[in-house]
């Protein structure tokens, strides 16, 4: 059953059917229910990675590193088993490769206002603008192509903030 970012009756249906590692699945696709809300869920998807940020940002950089890449290996698996109880390519409830796209733009960068939005909006501008080679890769069947789009977009945008923090000094 094709469902769409809409359909929250659907998602809710599908979930209530699903196994309980299916269910974990779909929460983290989802991002507990961020993707559900109407209109721009990749958006959404991304402010809903703001407190992730905030927790990751106490720990000491080898630890943000271990925690990106459990989120980034979460987000393959779940975007791929969502995309399979969704029953579509790639569909705009499944907001976790925004999470991970996000956590890379952010990591090793301090916790301030200012990085969290231009964080946000350059996330956001790479991951819509889908600069060479983001478009190609986003072509990628399963969980590896839903979120490793993301993470090239978080890359861009990790390095676009890095330039922009280097000539506010």
């Amino acid at each position: 059953m094709p469902i769409n970012r809409q359909n929250n009756l659907g998602l809710k249906k599908i979930f209530k059917s699903s196994s309980f590692s299916d269910k974990i699945a779909l929460i983290i696709a989802v991002w507990f229910g961020m993707g559900a809300f109407p209109g721009i869920p990749g958006t959404i998807g991304s402010i809903g990675a703001v407190p992730v940020y905030m927790l990751m940002s106490l720990f000491e950089a080898e630890y943000q590193v271990i925690f990106v890449c459990i989120i980034t290996i979460s987000a393959i698996w779940s975007s791929d088993r969502g995309e399979q109880l969704l029953g579509s390519n790639d569909p705009g409830l499944i907001v976790v490769d925004e999470v991970s796209g996000f956590l890379l733009t952010v990591l090793f960068i301090p916790l301030t206002f200012f990085n969290v939005l231009a964080g946000l909006f350059l996330f956001r501008l790479f991951d819509i603008v889908k600069p060479y080679p983001i478009k190609a890769i986003e072509k990628l069947r399963g969980g590896f192509g839903i979120v490793f789009d993301d993470i090239l977009a978080g890359f861009y945008a990790h390095l676009s903030l890095l330039l922009i923090l280097y000539l506010l000094k």
